[in-house]
């Protein structure tokens, strides 16, 4: 059963930048991973430090596989110090 993936990520202020780039580095690797049915990155438009993330997996497998590859582990170490909340990770299967 496909699952679908929200994230959200508000900047610490002044590293906005920081987390865009962190955001472009895994979002290719990720686009390429089998079962990753599509991957978009998103900036508020009018507040710059918050971003988020949606996904679509072909199944919770893919997404449990994606989570242990090392550019995810890498990106989750580097984004969590950037962002001022803890991070939440949302999965989410369509129903209507």
């Amino acid at each position: 059963m496909e699952l679908f993936i929200f994230a959200r990520f508000h900047a610490r202020e002044g590293q906005e930048d920081a987390v865009a780039e962190t955001l472009r580095e895994v979002a290719t690797p990720t686009r390429t991973e089998p079962g990753c049915l599509a991957m978009n990155v998103f900036r508020g438009a009018s507040a710059s430090r918050l971003f988020f993330v949606h996904s679509h997996w072909a199944d919770e497998a893919a997404f449990e596989t994606h989570i242990e590859l090392p550019h995810t582990v890498r990106f989750v170490e580097e984004v969590e110090p950037l962002i001022d909340h803890p991070l939440v990770v949302e999965r989410t299967r369509m129903f209507a």
